[in-house]
């Protein structure tokens, strides 16, 4: 039997941990940001799969910083560079595929002061190894998000052999099981999963602790803002303008 219960204290148990082991590291991601942010810089964040939603919990909602983009492959059916049938052939998954983060890279303005967060639960398929080879090699600082204990169970799925989080400057551990799903309903199967969760605490306290930053050092964070009044309005589009393509 499973209960939301037993799924409730499962996570509070990975979160927990998450919280214990990787906090030091979650600090040293959102000075990295600050940084980013104070040079001029844009914070890039790709992920693929449901890894997208850790980008979607950055940007564009009240609260967030604003200088984040987030990278989608989907752009690409956007742009009309690839059919919507081939991006969702199942007999050829797009987000294990090799030799297009070159391509996606150009699709966007990117700067050198830019920083990256590539996220991927396995850290094995070709897309986010592309991407994070194609980041370093154009002299990017790499934070790589990922579940160490999955990705250290199974193969690269990328022809260099390599693994996401190998290419990284810094790592953190999601601290999510093999599979991700956290709730065993027999000796095979496994439901609830828990990177999507992870990612998203991971993803506010980087937040957190980046505005944190501003405000020790008497500086007012790029925040975006409820635009219920003419000044949060006003606020928004200064902002949005000095990145102007950029996000």
């Amino acid at each position: 039997m499973v209960s939301m219960d037993m799924y409730l204290e499962a996570l509070r148990v990975r979160l927990e941990q998450l919280y214990s082991k990787e906090n030091t590291k979650i600090q040293e991601a959102a000075r990295l940001c600050y940084e980013c942010i104070q040079r001029g810089g844009v914070i890039q964040v790709f992920g693929s799969g449901h890894s997208i939603g850790f980008g979607m919990e950055l940007i564009g909602r009240v609260g967030s910083l604003i200088p984040i983009h987030m990278i989608d492959t989907s752009d690409f059916v956007l742009r009309g560079l690839v059919s919507y049938a081939d991006y969702k052939d199942p007999t050829h998954i797009f987000e294990r595929r090799e030799g297009i983060a070159e391509r996606l890279f150009k699709l966007y303005t990117i700067h050198e002061e830019d920083l990256f967060i590539i996220i991927s639960n396995s850290g094995i398929n070709g897309v986010v190894i592309d991407m994070a080879i194609t980041a370093t090699q154009k002299g990017h600082t790499l934070i790589v998000i990922t579940s160490l204990e999955h990705t250290l169970a199974e193969d690269s799925r990328h022809p260099s052999g390599k693994k996401l989080y190998e290419l990284a400057d810094l790592v953190i551990d999601n601290c999510g099981p093999m599979g991700d799903a956290l709730l065993a309903i027999d000796e095979n199967t496994k439901i609830c999963s828990l990177s999507s969760i992870t990612g998203a605490f991971i993803a506010q306290m980087i937040t957190t602790e980046c505005v944190d930053r501003f405000l020790v050092n008497g500086l007012e964070p790029p925040i975006l803002m409820n635009e219920d009044t003419l000044e949060a309005m006003t606020h928004n589009q200064a902002i949005l303008q000095r990145y102007d393509t950029r996000i």
